[in-house]
């Protein structure tokens, strides 16, 4: 694997998986922490996730968790194709509240590591697409929050076409702004 990306002063971080084929297809590695120290990333996983989404244009975010419970996260596209955002929301940060976008399919290949104090979304491109991601810490219900996708100060630009047909779940329907989130838990970011 290597880093053929970094966002936000080297700390997120785009890398490509190596592919291996032959005759019977193909293989590669998906997590070997050796490579990912070699590639600035020593974070220690402790669970893995994956979501599943029936239809494209369903919007997962804007997710993060307060401390002590901020996740880092491993993620990667196993089948179809997103639109993965990423807001840093460190409270010191000279980039509180931007976001970068990268597209990715499964047959890129990518992996994006997202250190904890950023926030985390997704619009699936495709149906039936799969999203396998690792995590550093438990998910925390009371130190769960959600920013609302549409957030003025974010700023996803999403196509009207879109917009129409988005599927959101109830949760990410109530999320807060960023502006709240910051006035509310500037000290828990």
């Amino acid at each position: 694997m290597k880093v053929i990306k970094t966002f936000f002063n080297d700390e997120v971080k785009l890398l490509k998986l190596l592919n291996h084929s032959d005759n019977r297809g193909d293989f590669c590695e998906t997590f070997n922490s050796r490579n990912f120290v070699k590639c600035g990333i020593s974070t220690k996983f402790i669970q893995d996730n994956q979501s599943f989404s029936k239809s494209k244009y369903t919007f997962r975010g804007i997710h993060l968790q307060l401390k002590p419970y901020q996740q880092s996260k491993l993620l990667r596209v196993v089948k179809g194709g997103i639109i993965d955002f990423v807001i840093d929301l460190r409270p010191n940060s000279i980039t509180f509240g931007k976001k970068i976008k990268i597209k990715m399919y499964d047959i890129d290949n990518f992996i994006v590591f997202i250190p904890g104090g950023f926030g985390h979304a997704f619009l699936t491109l495709e149906n039936k697409t799969i999203v396998n991601y690792k995590v550093s810490k438990y998910y925390s219900p009371e130190h769960s929050k959600t920013i609302i996708y549409n957030d003025k100060d974010i700023n996803i630009k999403i196509d009207n076409k879109i917009i129409k047909k988005l599927i959101l779940s109830d949760n990410d329907k109530k999320g807060i702004t960023l502006k709240d989130l910051r006035d509310k838990f500037k000290g828990k970011l």
